[in-house]
């Protein structure tokens, strides 16, 4: 399942981007090193996850995005199968922090390989930071599929200008 959703640096950005929309973020910062294979950082100022879910968003068909049987033919988000986190979370290193608007703090927690840690306070100011570190450390194979560090870091910037000129806001 995981080779659905990451194929390469640039199919990480699209999906934490439309998280990042879903959650209603007027700022998206985005952040790559190595083409995005070393490190892919997002951060926004969206609703965040209750501390509550953290461990919930990071497992597979969780989704916040769908209540109800009748969601289903009413979608409105960009993603809504719950799949996007933990595929990443599968094949990389994969840290998660997020505080909701008037929590009293933020909590984070890091996934290695699909290893989920205990989630713990952590500092944000508000919104969502996901940072996907190493990807496919522990699948050398599809990391030798990967192109060129100009060439991944390409993809990333079309992918975010096709973005940006969607969503001018």
């Amino acid at each position: 399942a995981a080779g659905e959703v990451v194929e390469r640096p640039a199919s990480l950005v699209k999906e934490l981007i439309e998280n990042s929309l879903d959650a209603g973020a007027t700022r998206i910062d985005v952040d790559i090193e190595g083409g995005g294979a070393q490190l892919v950082r997002v951060v926004d100022n969206g609703r965040g996850i209750p501390a509550e879910e953290l461990t919930l968003a990071i497992s597979r068909h969780a989704t916040s995005k769908i209540a109800t049987v009748d969601d289903l033919a009413a979608i409105e988000t960009l993603g809504f199968r719950g799949e996007a986190l933990p595929s990443i979370a599968s094949v990389s290193r994969l840290r998660l922090i997020s505080r909701p608007k008037g929590a009293d703090c933020a909590m984070g927690l890091a996934v290695e390989g699909g290893r989920v840690g205990a989630p713990a306070p952590a500092a944000l100011a508000g919104g969502t930071l996901v940072e996907i570190r190493d990807l496919f450390f522990n699948t050398p194979a599809r990391r030798k599929f990967l192109r060129a560090e100009s060439t991944e870091t390409g993809h990333i910037l079309r992918l975010i200008q096709r973005y940006a000129l969607l969503r001018f806001d």
